[in-house]
């Protein structure tokens, strides 16, 4: 284990409790040769949603009348934890538990929250949230997608790309153009169902890495959404967006983090079991310098997100710093992880050393979300 100390909130009692409860489901569940059969997949089976809900892993900050366990981000925190030191992240629970049911939790209608929270809690409903499109990635404000009300209705026709659990999901939060011609005060959130008429998924895209985690592009052709499913008003959602970004970005930094301390592990195991020249790798002072160097930058990267999530909890976190978490955490997850790979030298190209998968999957950080381009363009604002 590496030496890169805990987070602050991990000497909670009911935190550590969780986090065992987790670990031994995913200890289960997610073995090597699972992680192994999802990324063959292109997704996790659809009754490992259900298996995750019984155990008390989804809808975990959810309150406890529309089933969830009423905790706070600390609890996905430790799970996203738990996931990525298991090569499991392709299990896309913290898109689904800490980036989009918040939205129904804070934005929605009580007749909304009741009618989908509960099955985000047990398994039976799976989210995801369509945002990027192919000519607007980072630039929401450019999407094309649009809404147009028509009577009780709302007709939504357009395309969206790189959605995360698009394949398995069965309620996809939409972002859309109500006024094309209002710019950012044009976007509304609508909460689609994919069994409606004019709901189409396409093929499970070829990624680099990740191949675990199901992602697709969505389309919508005259797709009647009733207003009763849009979330908050009418041009809100951009807002609403932006108020939930910081927490989306500190998500994909502690992911980052988990995949850091697991690169690490296998790193210091690798280092010290293989002998070059009579001797262990981890005698050499090259082996030694490389590790102590990865070491502290992990270590910098953990305790600024330990900070980070205290001022998540006191809602103090503001977008510049956790546009600072996400770029530092990922830049310096891309470093370590290349780092590692080069210390266990042709093995690390081989598929079946972890590091391998590692150095795939790390390479997306730096681009959803907002790339680290955009997060500079953001800290620097704030200057």
């Amino acid at each position: 284990m590496s030496r890169i100390p805990l987070p602050a909130f991990m000497n909670d009692q009911e935190v550590r409790l969780f986090a065992d409860v987790a670990g031994r489901f995913l200890d289960r569940h997610a073995t090597r040769a699972d992680t192994d059969a999802w990324r063959a997949a292109g997704a996790v089976p659809a009754s490992l949603w259900r298996e995750a809900g019984r155990a008390g892993l989804l809808g975990v900050t959810v309150p406890e009348a529309y089933g969830g366990a009423g905790a706070d981000f600390r609890f996905d925190a430790a799970l996203i934890n738990e996931l990525g030191r298991r090569d499991a992240l392709g299990f896309a629970i913290p898109l689904h538990n800490s980036v989009v049911l918040p939205y129904l939790v804070d934005f929605g209608t009580e007749l909304q929250k009741k009618k989908y929270l509960p099955g985000g809690c047990s398994g039976e409903t799976v989210f995801a949230i369509a945002m990027s499109e192919p000519a607007a990635g980072s630039d929401l404000q450019g999407m094309r997608t649009t809404a147009r009300r028509d009577g009780d209705d709302y007709v939504l026709n357009g395309q969206k790309i790189f959605i995360s659990n698009g394949l398995l999901a069965s309620v996809v939060i939409v972002a859309a153009k109500t006024d094309p011609a209002a710019g950012a005060k044009g976007i509304t959130l609508f909460i689609v169902e994919a069994d409606w008429p004019g709901f189409t998924r396409g093929r499970l895209l070829d990624k680099m890495g990740q191949e675990g985690r199901d992602t697709v592009e969505l389309f919508f052709s005259d797709l009647r959404v009733p207003v009763a499913n849009r979330l908050g008003g009418e041009g809100e959602g951009f807002a609403m967006l932006m108020k939930k970004l910081p927490q989306e970005r500190l998500v994909i930094a502690w992911q980052a983090m988990a995949m850091i301390e697991s690169a690490l592990d296998t790193t210091v195991t690798y280092v010290r079991e293989r002998k070059l020249f009579g001797k262990a790798l981890s005698d050499f002072q090259n082996s030694q310098f490389t590790l102590a160097d990865c070491l502290t930058q992990a270590t910098v990267a953990k305790v600024f997100l330990d900070h980070c999530t205290d001022r998540l909890l006191r809602e103090d976190l503001d977008h510049a710093t956790a546009s600072m978490a996400k770029l530092w955490v990922t830049e310096a997850q891309g470093r370590i992880i290349d780092a590692c790979l080069q210390l266990h030298g042709g093995y690390g190209y081989m598929s079946e050393y972890p590091i391998a998968n590692l150095y795939k999957d790390a390479r997306a950080y730096r681009i959803y979300g907002g790339t680290s381009e955009i997060m500079k363009l953001l800290i620097a604002r704030a200057l």
